[in-house]
């Protein structure tokens, strides 16, 4: 095995967009980190993500929100259908809940601008984290090519399989019993939707379509796979008909966004979810080692704030540690102290997101089960009295500010 001799201040497992957004708010803050990243590039998986008012004031933090702005346009408001009567059942303007900020932001171009000011080398592509293993005040990292890495601080952002969470004691993420199936499309002459998100509830299926920019269209649905239709993930021309065959009562032109996407485009993933109450009795920093991003908070997509969240805790936990390892240039700090320091400074990242985390999985969860319900005192509750209530608590959940990086 190859161990290598200089001691990383800080290395962060994933180059998601925790990942990401936690080295380059490290970076502005001037303190170096390593990124280690399974893949041989940037995952773009998941095509898009709303991002509402939280994530575009980390964005703005970070530095690099204007940028994302040019390339994808504000949204006005939602309306949201039942796919059952084909009747619309709510119709909200963001304007109206203090002018919240509202787009659908690729995520290759998200992760491309969160990449792009980190200096070269920080992001360590083709880089598998196996074990990890103590050693005095720092963290052992064996990889799967047989190198060795030793750093002061240890970040697991390494998703829902994460290493890093497992060292803490955290068990995988649960499975929510549903599926998500995206896409994405690009019009050469235009979409014609405008500029609102459009949701649409049927019998056991949550479908939307959310413009990014003039010309592309991003659209996902959820559902709960019966015994029978598990099969159906494995194969796209299926899926694509099976999508199509419960969209139910939408629009012509709402249905014709499934049937462009070419097949290969077809992605159909399993939705996971933290267990709140994990975040309650396990410690989720440790000395020197803490969990962001999916490795934390994995949760169901239903209200957006997976990638929102994400955006927060690398603003936070950037502010954290850099105030932690911050220090004279002339102040020589023994092993034991800057380990004090390093640890108390990632308590303090966990005090702010514990609390947070648990409400978000939780609210996720329970808005998602109204939403995709098949019973049908439900979906009378969700199409008739409970559309605006679910709708404001997407708004009310987004109204959080993470803060500067200062």
């Amino acid at each position: 095995m190859e161990e290598k001799g200089d001691v990383e201040d800080i290395v962060i497992v994933g180059a998601g967009i925790a990942g990401l957004s936690t080295a380059l708010g490290l970076h502005r803050l001037g303190i170096r980190s390593l990124v280690l990243e399974t893949s041989d590039s940037l995952r773009a998986a998941g095509y898009a993500l709303t991002t509402w008012n939280n994530a575009w004031k980390a964005l703005d933090a970070l530095g690099i929100a204007d940028s994302l702005r040019r390339r994808h346009d504000r949204l006005a408001g939602n309306v949201t259908f039942s796919a059952v009567s084909g009747l619309r059942t709510s119709d909200l303007l963001f304007t109206a809940y203090r002018d919240q900020e509202a787009r659908t932001v690729m995520r290759k171009s998200l992760l491309e601008a969160l990449a792009m000011d980190l200096p070269e080398g920080t992001i360590q592509y083709s880089s598998k984290l196996v074990s990890i293993e103590e050693s005095g005040f720092l963290k052992l990292l064996h990889l799967a090519d047989g190198t060795i890495l030793k750093t002061k601080v240890l970040i697991g952002c390494d998703g829902v399989k994460s290493v890093v969470a497992k060292w803490l004691g955290f068990k995988k993420p649960s499975s929510s019993g549903r599926n998500a199936t995206r896409g994405i499309v690009t019009y050469k002459d235009g979409h014609g939707f405008g500029n609102k998100f459009m949701w649409f509830f049927s019998k056991g299926l949550r479908f939307g379509v959310m413009p990014c920019n003039s010309d592309t269209v991003y659209w996902f649905s959820t559902w709960r796979p019966s015994e029978q239709e598990e099969e159906i993930e494995e194969n796209p021309v299926r899926l694509k008909q099976h999508i199509l065959s419960k969209l139910g009562k939408v629009p012509d032109q709402i249905r014709a966004v499934v049937e462009d996407t070419e097949v290969d485009s077809f992605m159909s993933l399993p939705l996971r979810f933290r267990r709140p109450w994990e975040l309650v009795w396990n410690n989720f920093s440790r000395g020197n080692i803490s969990i962001a991003g999916d490795a934390l908070h994995s949760m169901t997509p239903d209200l957006g704030q997976g990638g929102c969240s994400a955006l927060e805790d690398g603003v936070i936990l950037a502010r954290c540690l850099a105030e932690a390892m911050s220090r004279n240039p002339n102040e020589e700090v023994e092993g034991k102290e800057e380990y004090k320091r390093i640890e108390k400074g990632l308590e303090k990242y966990a005090k702010e997101r514990r609390w947070r985390s648990i409400k978000l999985i939780t609210a996720s969860y329970v808005v998602g089960s109204i939403q995709e319900s098949k019973g049908k005192v439900m979906n009378y509750l969700r199409d008739n009295i409970l559309s605006d209530f679910l709708v404001g608590l997407l708004i009310k959940c987004s109204d959080y500010d993470c803060g500067t990086l200062g």
